[in-house]
């Protein structure tokens, strides 16, 4: 048995891990894999040869670079019996809060949380593929990221549009609070859902949970919104509220693609 790490830099959530783990399905070689979030880094068990499994990770454009490889006489692994609760307890509060912003997005008038909410649904269907497709055929995983990313990637088009009908037109200002007010649960939902998630890891991670969140992609989007709602208010423009919205169906976009790679 083999054992070789690699750091990837742009893993800072799970949506990261479902996808790497997605990505690495159905190669034989690979006896187990161990990810540590908050340092970026994956350590793969596996028999024989790296090339195949370092292509796959190299191919997900996640930043992944090998770090060593050296052999191990471990070749027993423990096996998680709440992942996939843990997977069912972040999926629902991830499509929870997709409704939450959608639904306040349009009362509001905001895109930023219409943006906001497609990122939400960006990780339910990143959890929810690695949920249903648990026991299936390669085959059918792939075909459900194919589905997935589409969908997502229409969602993000129809949200440009809005975007630059709104730009040129003459649209009531949002709703600044409604914005800020939603972000800010949005934010703690985020939260909670890592710190389920580091639940799943051991306890020696466990003080990485503050450094998760902070830098997740996800707060980073909540704090710009909650930011583009205070310049609303003092600017009395929709322009702060625009441009959080546009680079976040960008995000969403990038995720897409992301998932669009495993249905190669």
């Amino acid at each position: 048995m083999n054992k070789t790490i690699f750091e990837i830099t742009k893993m800072d959530c799970p949506s990261e891990e479902n996808l790497i783990r997605m990505k690495l399905d159905g190669i034989s070689s690979i006896a187990n894999l161990d990810f540590d979030i908050p340092n970026r880094k994956l350590t793969v068990f596996h028999s024989g040869q790296i090339d195949q499994i370092e292509k796959s990770v190299i191919e997900l454009n996640l930043g992944g670079k090998k770090i060593s490889t050296e052999q191990t006489e471990q070749t027993e692994f423990k096996e998680n019996a709440n992942q996939k609760k843990l997977l069912w307890s972040v999926l629902t509060i991830n499509f929870a809060f997709f409704i939450i912003e959608m639904t306040t997005g349009l009362i509001s008038k905001s895109m930023g949380l219409v943006a906001d909410s497609l990122d939400m649904l960006a990780d339910s269907f990143v959890y929810g593929i690695s949920l249903f497709a648990v026991g299936g055929t390669l085959t059918r995983k792939k075909r459900i990221a194919k589905l997935a990313g589409y969908f997502q990637i229409t969602l993000a088009i129809i949200g440009f549009v809005e975007v630059l009908r709104r730009f040129f037109g003459d649209e009531k200002l949002p709703d600044f609070s409604i914005m800020i007010i939603v972000s800010i649960f949005a934010l703690i939902a985020n939260g909670i859902c890592l710190y389920i998630l580091q639940k799943s890891k051991s306890k020696e991670e466990a003080h990485m949970k503050a450094s998760m969140i902070f830098t997740s992609n996800d707060v980073i989007i909540n704090l710009g919104v909650i930011i583009a709602g205070l310049l609303v208010n003092w600017l009395s423009s929709s322009k702060p509220d625009l441009i959080i919205g546009t680079i976040v169906f960008i995000l969403v976009i990038q995720g897409a693609l992301r998932i669009l790679k495993l249905s190669k």
